[in-house]
């Protein structure tokens, strides 16, 4: 009998954290602080400029295309910025605070003045976290959450649509959006007409790229999924540099006691910073 609870969740950044560095994806998925049970996280500024960027972002999608106060975008992402402001978001001084944010205003402004896609109709997948049974025989689940899902009236199909709040470009070798095309296609009935980055910080529209086929896209997220399963069973989460690595001396520092604590996020995880 399929149970959830038992199974291993995998996802985009979860099977990111396990190439980066297995240590890293241990103390960011698997570990839990002793005395709250809480798991652990390191915010930083580009992490919280992102957060705020994607939620002004997902409001539209819960609301009727019609009904879209674009023109009011700037405010809401005002207000959500008070969630992060100062050290919440990792932030050292004003002057870095204010950087952040100002790159954060000039994304929402340029979605305001150029919505494209966005003035468009949406499907909106109704679980909060979407997911489904990647392979109930390896007890595996795939998850996540996608940033928009465009409405293609004469397909009758569904376009993905990913917002990145970032400086680089995606690496072509990214399962972002592999994994993006498997939970489309398993957590709502539309086929899928395509898929398009949109990088805010510079372009006034999403670029499309290539999707993988279902098959390929399930070979190459499996292939990742079996490692992290194997690591679990094993409990070998060894980073491969001796001193550990720039992704996890960080986390180590988190739980040696080297890092502020901030308080409780999103998902009951212990927010840090570094000092």
């Amino acid at each position: 009998m399929k149970d959830k609870y038992s199974a291993v969740w995998v996802s985009h950044s979860s099977i990111g954290d396990y190439l980066k560095c297995p240590r890293a994806y241990f103390l960011k998925n698997i570990y839990r602080d002793p005395k709250t049970n809480h798991k652990i996280m390191l915010m930083e500024p580009p992490l919280a400029l992102g957060q705020v960027v994607h939620e002004v972002l997902e409001t539209l999608s819960t609301v009727p295309a019609e009904a879209r106060h674009l023109d009011k975008l700037l405010d809401l992402y005002e207000e959500k910025w008070k969630n992060i402001h100062g050290e919440r978001g990792g932030f050292h001084d004003e002057e870095e605070e204010k950087k952040f944010k100002d790159r954060g205003a000039k994304m929402i402004a340029r979605v305001m003045t150029n919505p494209g896609p966005l003035a468009n109709k949406a499907i909106k997948i109704r679980q909060e976290l979407p997911y489904y049974w990647l392979s109930e025989d390896d007890n595996i689940i795939l998850c996540g959450k996608i940033d928009w899902l465009e409405y293609v009236a004469a397909l009758n199909a569904v376009r993905i649509i990913d917002f990145k709040t970032g400086k680089f470009d995606e690496d072509e070798d990214s399962l972002q959006l592999p994994i993006y095309l498997l939970l489309a296609a398993h957590c709502q009935t539309k086929p899928i007409a395509g898929a398009s980055y949109w990088y805010l910080d510079r372009d006034d529209a999403p670029t499309a790229v290539s999707l993988p086929t279902g098959e390929d896209a399930t070979k190459r997220v499996m292939e990742y999924a079996r490692m992290i399963v194997l690591a679990r069973k094993l409990e070998r989460f060894i980073c491969k540099q001796k001193d550990g690595c720039r992704v996890c001396r960080p986390l180590e520092n988190i739980i040696n006691g080297k890092s502020k604590y901030i308080g409780v996020g999103s998902y009951e995880k212990d927010i840090y910073i570094n000092i």
